[in-house]
């Protein structure tokens, strides 16, 4: 066998878990994420990683999340591990000089006051 590892990134919805009485539905929730990635990924023997169990469990056993969004990674002897799916974040770099620019030709605009009523009645007498 190959020594690749299948990864996938799966949206759960456990919308389900609302169904099942309050005091029940965080390990209702950990127990629909443990049956979806068995059912995904043809294998029975799955572990969840603890920051996928402290994000189901974050708010209590009464309020899980509705969905969550894991990475499935299947190894070659048929384990599943369940992890917490993390985005990258592209970085662009925009140009910083042509604000810098920009804000200093505003300050020049604004260094001139206005002069008001007031000021005027005063530069006449």
């Amino acid at each position: 066998m190959s020594e690749e590892s299948l990864e996938r990134v799966y949206t759960i919805n456990l919308g389900k878990v609302l169904l099942s009485p309050n005091n029940q539905r965080a390990k209702r929730a950990i127990n629909m994420i443990r049956e979806f990635a068995t059912r995904h990924m043809k294998s029975e023997k799955v572990k969840i990683e603890e920051d996928v169990s402290h994000l189901v469990w974050a708010r209590g056993i009464r309020h899980p999340p509705r969905k969550i969004r894991v990475k499935l990674t299947k190894d070659d002897d048929g384990n599943i591990l369940i992890s917490k799916y993390e985005e990258e974040k592209k970085v662009e770099e925009k140009p910083k000089e042509k604000k810098v620019e920009e804000k200093q030709k505003e300050k020049k605009v604004e260094e001139k006051p206005k002069e008001s009523k007031s000021d005027k009645k005063t530069k006449k007498e």
